[in-house]
């Protein structure tokens, strides 16, 4: 579900030069299009669709230089969102 929807958002915000599904999850989305503003459009997308906040920290290049990269960052979120509920 969640490899899905950063799929969908990078699609619709990412301007790639190549469709989504030929990439693979460590695709390098630099070399497939993706541009620093692309990536700040896709950023702020996924934080609304999964209701977090990149920290100052994961806004860096790596951490959307693929979907793995993604996927790995909201996973980090999510378990530092579940310890503070905690």
């Amino acid at each position: 579900m969640m490899i899905e929807t950063v799929r969908r958002l990078l699609q619709e915000n990412g301007h790639l030069h190549a469709p989504i599904e030929t990439l693979s999850d460590n695709a390098d989305l630099y070399q497939a299009g993706l541009t620093p503003f692309a990536a700040i459009r896709t950023m702020l997308a996924i934080e609304e669709a999964f209701e977090v906040e990149f920290p100052v920290n994961m806004l860096r290049r790596q951490s959307f230089s693929s979907i793995n990269a993604i996927v790995a960052c909201l996973k980090e979120l999510h378990a530092d969102g579940a310890r503070q509920a905690a």
